[in-house]
């Protein structure tokens, strides 16, 4: 049973005051509690009524309703028990693979919900880890994906690869995306990987630009763990995470990605599938 809906958008959006207010409405009108994060505030006002910190909303709501693009999921996604509260992620942007539901559809899929005739796709998530001096310091979950790269894209890198503790190859490129399924439609389409349907178990691990034209994208069970180690003479590596997340790394620094140990639940429209999400968003059978 929905009692408290917690509310995040993209700060500083025209669409925010005009679809927020009747949302908030309507839920009430249904029984709900809604909770606004701060950023949703300052585009409403005194309309926003409770508001929260951002990342105190997954605490206290049974429902996060996600107004934005996909990058506003993704940045949602990485809050503190998030990963335990179902979320409806509404575009308000363009492209939107991850928010698949429109605007008009918003109060349809509601119905869904408050009935529980509803479908929630589970997600998972990976775990990034940079290993310095043989302890971990520092820890980062993703939906889409983990990219190591330099700052400068002029010179290509070595990246030696290894799964489950057992070398690979050492790639020459100008970088190397780990995916996961969700991510497969992210940066790694954009650099040739393949399109993975998103409850496949599996990582993708595409290299960028790669200097050997046999160094192919590779899809691996995401029950392995991945370590990445680089060398760089003299300019700056960067670990991004979901292209919003970027930590400088030093020579000697040891990137390992693994599952992560929740999954992302994601309310998916229950007559609209992932190859009909395909279809509109990439266009395909059109001229």
């Amino acid at each position: 049973m929905i009692k408290t809906v917690g509310i995040i958008s993209r700060p500083r959006r025209e669409d925010i005051a005009r679809v927020v207010p009747p949302l908030v409405d309507w839920l009430k009108a249904h029984g709900a509690q809604v909770i606004c994060d701060s950023e949703t505030s300052v585009c409403l006002g005194p309309l926003a009524g409770e508001t929260r910190k951002r990342e105190e909303l997954p605490d206290c709501a049974d429902l996060l309703i996600v107004l934005g693009g996909d990058g506003t999921l993704l940045s949602a996604a990485r809050l503190p028990s998030v990963r335990s509260v179902p979320i409806l992620a509404v575009n308000l942007g363009s492209m939107g693979f991850l928010t698949t539901v429109s605007q008009d559809e918003i109060y349809s899929i509601l119905e869904e919900i408050f009935c529980g005739k509803h479908r929630v796709s589970e997600r998972v998530m990976l775990q990034a880890e940079i290993v310095r001096d043989g302890a971990v310091i520092r820890r980062q979950i993703a939906l889409n994906d983990a990219v190591l790269n330099k700052a400068a894209l002029a010179r290509i890198m070595d990246l030696e690869l290894r799964v489950d503790g057992e070398y690979v190859t050492t790639y020459k490129a100008d970088g190397l995306i780990l995916s996961t399924p969700t991510g497969s439609t992210a940066y790694s389409l954009a650099a040739g990987g393949p399109i993975v349907y998103p409850i496949v178990e599996a990582f993708i691990i595409t290299p960028i630009c790669p200097h050997t034209l046999t160094n192919r994208p590779l899809v691996i069970p995401d029950s392995v763990t991945i370590e990445v180690d680089f060398k760089s003479e003299d300019e700056a590596v960067f670990l991004t995470l979901d292209g919003q997340v970027g930590i400088e790394l030093v020579r000697g620094d040891r990137v390992r990605v693994r599952k992560a140990p929740e999954q992302l639940l994601l309310v998916r429209p229950a007559k609209k599938t992932y190859f009909q999400i395909l279809r509109s968003k990439l266009k395909w059978g059109e001229r």
